[in-house]
């Protein structure tokens, strides 16, 4: 990918696309565990996850429109740059289980090939307003009623059997809320594992935070996981404090610590984390992290924060294209120095990349 095209991805997953007709066959995240209020695009070959707003009156310079034979035009500033297509909905949304739950409430599709779910879609952060991270809204599509709370290992199971058999999905995200239990989500992602490599050979990531026995990591590769994720969202720990308050609790140190017991059992390579650039931690702050990560043997998937209609942070402005290649160049040479890519990710966000230019920064700087 040129220098030119991962800078229109950043822009336009910093600004935003203005789409004021939307297409309800496209496949879009709204509400959720994130990325939310987002659309999967196809630029060049390459698709990403694209925040879309449907107001005319939304302040960014990028723009579709739409030809009446079913093409797609980006432009910036009414000034057309280039075809891009969207995603369309997958095969798998039109089925529903047996006792009627739709495929879609129980997992859904992210870029073009990657099944996603919230296996718990409560979180005990999320239920106390004074502990809740200010950007999460895990709860809100439950509350829209678009997926249920507890996706049983049954039903997690026959929706990727049928994703990759109808839709050829490649590999699969569980992410889950945080349970009030000391494993952190570690035991349900477990149960769920057994369940869904039972019925299909697909990679899998887990996602959760640091479980307070490190044993879990072991049980969770036992269970069918390939890769991990534990999210540190941000790195300095006043800026953890006022946008994550309680899971500001398990300090970086503790994550650091986590992320050395879960490279031992997965590999170097395949334990990440993601970082929202944009909540108020500095290019340096981030940077630091990053390389203390990369020589533990972790990948941090650095990704502008968009911020979701609904929280607190709804107004919160994403960060400019500027700091988000000020961070994205040195670290795709960092990457490189330290052996890390993302195509040797067995599964998940990093694998995918669609949420961040990330990507191509790091092929770029070979």
């Amino acid at each position: 990918m040129s220098l030119s095209n991962q800078r229109l991805i950043t822009e336009l997953q910093t600004h935003g696309l203005k789409v004021v007709n939307p297409q309800t066959t496209h496949v879009n995240r709204q509400g959720g565990a994130g990325p939310s209020d987002h659309q999967a695009v196809t630029i060049d070959g390459m698709t990403v996850m694209v925040p879309v707003y449907t107001q005319q009156a939304h302040q960014s310079p990028w723009s579709v429109t739409h030809d009446g034979a079913g093409g797609s035009h980006l432009l910036r500033d009414a000034i057309p740059v280039r075809d891009i297509s969207f995603v369309s909905q997958p095969n798998f949304y039109r089925l529903s289980t047996a006792d009627g739950v739709p495929y879609s409430h129980i997992a859904t599709l992210h870029g073009a090939d990657v099944l996603a779910t919230t296996v718990l879609q409560t979180c005990i952060r999320y239920e106390n307003r004074r502990k809740a991270c200010q950007f999460c809204a895990i709860g809100q599509s439950l509350a829209a009623g678009k997926t249920i709370a507890r996706k049983t290992p049954q039903q997690l199971a026959e929706v990727a059997k049928a994703a990759v058999e109808l839709d050829g999905v490649r590999h699969m995200v569980m992410t889950t809320g945080t349970p009030s239990g000391s494993d952190r989500g570690a035991r349900v992602l477990c149960e769920s594992a057994e369940a869904i490599r039972a019925a299909v050979d697909l990679p899998l990531q887990g996602q959760c935070e640091p479980p307070g026995d490190a044993l879990w990591f072991s049980r969770m590769k036992e269970a069918g996981i390939d890769a991990l994720g534990m999210h540190l969202e941000a790195v300095t720990p006043a800026v953890r404090a006022r946008i994550m308050p309680g899971k500001a609790a398990v300090t970086v140190e503790q994550y650091m610590a986590a992320f050395k017991d879960a490279v031992r059992v997965f590999g170097h390579g395949q334990v990440s984390t993601y970082i929202l650039a944009g909540l108020g931690d500095t290019r340096e702050a981030i940077l630091s992290t990053a390389r203390e990560l990369i020589d533990i043997g972790v990948y941090p998937f650095v990704v502008p924060f968009v911020p979701i209609r609904g929280t607190p942070l709804e107004d919160h402005a994403p960060p400019a294209a500027d700091f988000m290649e000020s961070i994205l160049q040195p670290l795709g040479s960092m990457l490189r120095g330290g052996g890390l890519r993302s195509a040797d990710i067995k599964a998940g966000c990093g694998r995918c990349g669609a949420c961040s230019p990330l990507s191509s920064y790091e092929r770029a700087s070979a």
